[in-house]
């Protein structure tokens, strides 16, 4: 059965070793494999070089090893042999060299100190561990010492020693009291490296006597405590007070004062000192000094700087620490104390030594029979360490001879291994720092090729990626790689294919025809194998529908979309992303097949947006940018600054434009004084601006706000500005749109718009109203009025001019003089009517009217035009009763003449002309009478054919609803219609007027005809109606064409009609979506009645149009 497999498009190592090799074989981490090489021991576990055990517990020394064979154990404790079987207290533990010495049954644990080395030993070698180190624990208790009381002068140094026991390994140090609370510590009280604790000036506060010292030792979980120290800080004013006391008033005493000091340093010693440390550990340096006020410490590196990220300062820059030190920080560091009163440094020598470390290491080493190979042992130190070997545990000068090896110092050169070369070599380094050890086997195998990839082994990648076709192997000597495709293929070659010498074929891009069979050959002097794989080339996964940037507003919907294409045998999963984090866990996110929606979008959803598709072969991924806009926020800080009379400085911080740039800014402003909450447009500014100079009027209590603007919207309006009330002046302005119109024919009504409260410019607003009558009065006449927009002045003649202004005031002043303007008094009804009324009649649906005009002084007031007014009295061509319908066209302004549009032929009609003003209409002018002339008579109201025969038809008609005059006759023409719609000859027939009825005789049977009929008078002939008919089929021709009918010829001449009339019908219709005409319309073009003519408008002045209605009384 195969087995499927799916491999990285990147070049990885498929061969895991099983440990780090120098020469060209490598041996595989393959767990049948190991089960059958054989190996030399290998330490894979042991004790620290230094082992520090609790006394209490047993002691447990591990020595583990593998290799094949499973090796044995064995110990030496102070380089001799330790025979564990004679010691009860000892056991090893099974399949294993770890000891384990029984403390808590009685032994001691002193009895066992000393140094341990484990061997581990088979047929192919040994292998050594280090030098362990056993020493147990020790936490011994505080020497008893009598502790004396400290008094101490305020502001002197003190230091409280602790000198520990000594331990192993080394106590914990702190300082506590007797309630066990840690003693504050500071710049000025500090704990030093050796555990003491040091004053750098004692004050009042420090006096207790409960200052103990504890030691923590972590191995034996027990803390030691040292007796208590007691400490008594004089001040200068008890000590005088004591010396009073104790003298007569004679004696001179006196205490000095505390008296500052400059720095002087507690530890170290003296201006230089040295310090060692190794490489690699922590570097601890430390200055604390005395001093009043308290000194503060500062650390140089002489010539250089302290080294970055790995320097440290610690207990308030007393002591400093470097990290990880190397060579490279030996050096002189200087430490500084200093106060308002000096200064006082240490010079700190370090050198940094180094215990051995590796350079190289010596690493195992798998040959075949025959071929060379090299051990390296590098290592340095300072000073630089000495190399010496070992083979299986025995110093390589006393060791058993063999003849491929050869030791150049650090090195041993192996020539022509055979398979008893096998053996385990130690390496150590050592100075007087320290030691390494290390071990490294020699091991010889003769060994046939395997083949260790699986069967069958299926491997499946992607289009044009690379393909990396497995096949792990081992023999010794190392086996020839070969690769064919298919079962009888020729061997692979060429630039298309990459060799890797693990045995993998890499197929840099695989194409769909690199699929199949792959064979893998190993061979070498000892043998052959070979093994099959299967490769499969998939098609890539792909995103067609990538998702799109997207702009929404907030509280929006709004969807990406990811529309992929895959290998059908393939099962892509699909994963959202935002910002490359998992979708916020909010059921607004709805993930469908191909799209991410968001609801209800909020401001937290702004960010990228990823679809990554993944299948067990390829990943692919798309993003795009999700932008969340909205209105701005509102504006806030505003702040007025400048305040003058009539100008002011508005500044403001913009809201937050969430991610659409604001465009402008609108500032408004409410007048409290005389519009309280109500808000006014001021100004407006660019987005960029942020300040504004603002323009004020005179008694104004102004407040501002400013509303933010971008392609969304308007932001909520900022909160208003503290408010500022501008000083009183008279008006600036006078009320605007100043009109004089009278209401009645004996008044004059002016009218204004009041100024706005802001608009007053200080309290008591009123209006001085004034007015004359022009061209007749000098002198003005004036009112002062208040809270109205409107004085009526009363007695004044009918529709006179008058000039009128209106100025305003207020309690500081009046406004400037304002303009002018003229208003009339009142009109009234005109007094008389036009004059000298005539008509001209144009035709018969057009008659032009003159009038004379009216004296301007009869109008009494403003002309606004004349109204004609007509209407039909009856028709000359019949008497009827009938509803009169009365008409007005209105000719505006000082016209004399007007034009009578849509009269009706050969009809009588009357009409009247009034003047009219503002007030009204003037008297009526005496009735006109006129005329229309004939015309050309409307259609037959109907035309009827009935009782057809073989060779009649009978024609019935009715008169035209609208004759338009005398009917002279009726004009019928007719042409027959055969059956491709083809138009026969046009026959023409002239019938008297007072005809209603026609029988056309010597018809052709069963043929269709068109009729056209129409009513003429004297003027010409009216428009046509049309009717179509046929005349019926003879009935013995009937009896013959349903005896033809029957005959087969018949049948088949018809069917080939039919066949010819559709190939006709298909050609008609191209035609005519082609924009062309059927011959049916082409005769009916061609026989169109010549009489009928287009109606043509004549030019002439028309009026505004108005309809009435009444009904005759009398008949007409």
């Amino acid at each position: 059965m195969m087995k499927k497999m799916s491999i990285p498009t990147s070049k990885t190592s498929l061969v895991l070793f099983l440990c780090q090799i120098i020469s060209a074989l490598d041996v595989p981490l393959d767990s049948k494999l190991l089960e059958e090489l054989s190996q030399p021991p290998t330490i894979t576990q042991q004790s620290p070089k230094d082992y520090i055990v609790d006394p209490r517990e047993n002691i447990v020394i591990q020595c583990e090893a593998k290799g094949k064979p499973p090796p044995s154990f064995s110990w030496t404790r102070n380089g001799t042999h330790f025979d564990i079987d004679k010691d009860a207290q000892v056991t090893m533990k099974p399949n294993s060299g770890t000891l384990v010495i029984n403390i808590m049954n009685g032994g001691k644990a002193e009895a066992y100190e000393g140094v341990y080395q484990c061997t581990a030993r088979n047929e192919r070698g040994a292998a050594i561990s280090n030098n362990i180190v056993i020493r147990p624990s020790r936490s011994p208790l505080w020497t008893k010492e009598k502790l004396e009381p400290n008094h101490v002068r305020e502001g002197d140094s003190l230091v409280l020693h602790c000198r520990p026991p000594v331990g192993l390994p080394p106590p914990i140090i702190f300082w506590m009291d007797n309630a066990f609370q840690r003693l504050p510590q500071s710049e000025r009280v500090s704990q030093g490296l050796n555990g003491d604790l040091y004053f750098s000036n004692v004050q009042p506060e420090d006096t207790r006597e409960d200052y103990i010292c504890y030691a923590r030792f972590n191995h034996t979980q027990t803390i030691q405590q040292k007796q208590p120290i007691s400490v008594k800080v004089f001040s200068m004013d008890s000590l005088n007070d004591t010396i009073a006391a104790n003298l007569s008033d004679t004696d001179i005493y006196g205490a000095k004062p505390v008296t500052e000091r400059q720095p002087v340093l507690l530890t170290p010693t003296g201006s230089t000192s040295t310090k060692v440390e190794l490489r690699g550990n922590v570097l601890l340096l430390e200055c604390i000094a005395a001093g009043l006020p308290t000194p503060v410490i500062r650390w140089i590196k002489e010539g250089g700087e302290l080294p970055a990220n790995r320097t440290f300062f610690e207990n308030f820059k007393k002591t400093l620490k470097i990290i990880d030190v190397s060579e490279a920080d030996s050096g002189n560091y200087k430490c500084i104390a200093r106060n308002t009163l000096g200064s006082v440094h240490h010079v700190i020598s370090v050198t940094v030594k180094a215990a051995p470390y590796w350079i190289t290491a010596p690493r195992n080493l798998v040959l075949s029979p025959g071929e060379d190979g090299t051990l390296i042992c590098r290592a340095n130190g300072n000073p630089k360490p000495s190399i010496s070997w070992l083979a299986n545990g025995v110093p390589i000068a006393i060791a058993p001879e063999d003849p491929s090896r050869k030791v150049d110092g650090d090195t041993i050169i192996f020539s022509h291994v055979q398979e008893r070369s096998s053996a385990v070599y130690q390496c150590n380094a050592s100075n007087e720092y320290g030691y390494l050890l290390a071990n490294a086997f020699v091991n010889v195998l003769a060994e046939p090729p395997r083949i260790l990839t699986p069967a069958n082994k299926l491997y499946q990648v992607i289009a044009d990626s690379p393909a990396l076709l497995d096949c792990a192997y081992f023999g010794s000597p190392k086996p020839e790689i070969e690769w064919f495709k298919g079962v009888k293929g020729s061997i692979l070659r060429g630039n298309e294919y990459v060799f890797h010498d693990n045995g993998t074929l890499e197929i840099p891009v695989a194409q769909k025809n690199s699929a199949g069979t792959y064979t893998c050959v190993a061979r070498n002097e000892l043998g052959k194998i070979q093994n099959e794989v299967q490769l499969e080339i998939k098609d890539p996964t792909m995103i067609i529908k990538q998702p799109e940037y997207k702009v929404i507003q907030r509280y929006g919907q709004v969807s990406f979309e990811c529309i992929i294409k895959h290998d059908s045998t393939l099962l892509p999963t699909v994963t959202w992303l935002k910002d490359n984090d998992e979708l916020p866990d909010d059921e607004r996110f709805l993930v469908g097949k191909d799209n991410l929606t968001i609801m209800n979008v909020t401001d937290k959803d702004d960010g990228t947006y990823t679809c990554i598709v993944n299948t067990t072969l390829d990943s692919v991924s798309a993003s795009a940018v999700l932008t969340v806009v909205a209105r701005p926020n509102p504006p806030f800080d505003l702040e007025l600054t400048g305040q003058l009379e009539r100008s002011i400085e508005l500044s403001w911080i913009p809201g937050d434009e969430n991610n659409s740039p604001i465009t402008n800014f609108v500032i408004e402003y409410e007048d409290a004084l005389h519009e309280p909450g109500v808000w006014h447009y001021q100004t407006e500014v660019p987005g960029t601006q942020t300040t504004v100079q603002l323009k004020l009027s005179p008694y104004v209590n102004y407040s501002f706000r400013v509303i933010a603007v971008n392609k969304i919207g308007r932001s909520q309006p900022s909160e208003p500005s503290e408010q500022y009330l501008t000083k009183s002046a008279s008006p600036d302005e006078n009320p605007a749109n100043v009109q004089g119109i009278g209401s009645e024919p004996d008044n004059l009504v002016i009218t204004w718009e009041p100024l706005k409260g802001f608009q007053s410019n200080g309290p008591g607003l009123q209006y001085k109203v004034s007015w004359r009558q022009k061209d007749v009065d000098d002198e003005w006449t004036s009112v002062i009025v208040a809270n109205v927009s409107k004085y009526i002045v009363s007695g004044t003649p009918t529709f006179v001019p008058y000039e009128i202004k209106v100025q305003a005031l207020n309690d500081l002043g009046y406004a400037p003089e304002p303009s002018e303007v003229i208003g009339h008094s009142g009109e009234d009804l005109p007094m008389v009517a036009p004059g000298n009324v005539q008509v001209h009649v144009i035709n018969s649906t057009l008659a032009k009217v003159h009038w004379d005009p009216v004296p301007l002084k009869t109008v009494r007031g403003h002309l606004q035009g004349y109204k004609v007014y007509y209407w039909k009295v009856q028709s000359l061509s019949r008497r009827s009763r009938r509803h009169v319908e009365k008409k007005i066209l209105t000719f505006r302004g000082n016209k004399t003449f007007g034009m009578l549009p849509g009269l009706e032929p050969y009809s009588s009609y009357m009409l009247n002309v009034r003047v009219v003003n503002g007030k009204g209409e003037g008297p009526a002018s005496p009735d006109k009478v006129f005329k229309t002339p004939e015309g050309v008579p409307g259609s037959p109201s109907f035309l009827k054919i009935t009782n057809p025969t073989l060779d009649s038809l009978t024609l019935e008609w009715g008169s035209p609803t609208h004759p338009n005059g005398i009917l002279t006759s009726y004009t019928l023409k007719f042409q027959p219609i055969n059956n491709t719609h083809e138009l026969g000859p046009l026959v023409e027939i002239r019938i008297p007027a007072n005809e209603s009825s026609l029988i056309l005789k010597n018809l052709n049977y069963s043929t269709r005809y068109k009729f056209y009929f129409n009513a003429q008078t004297s003027v010409g002939s009216g428009s046509q109606i049309t009717e179509e008919a046929v005349t019926i089929m003879d009935e013995a021709m009937a009896s013959r064409q349903v005896d033809i009918a029957t005959q087969g010829w018949f049948i088949g001449l018809m069917c080939a009609v039919a066949l010819l009339i559709l190939i006709l019908l298909i050609v008609c219709f191209i035609r005519r979506n082609k924009g062309g005409k059927y011959p049916v319309k082409e005769k009916e073009d061609a026989h169109a009645d010549p009489e009928i003519q287009p109606m043509k408008e004549d030019d002439g002045t028309f009026g505004e149009y108005r309809l009435f209605s009444f009904v005759s009384s009398a008949p007409f």
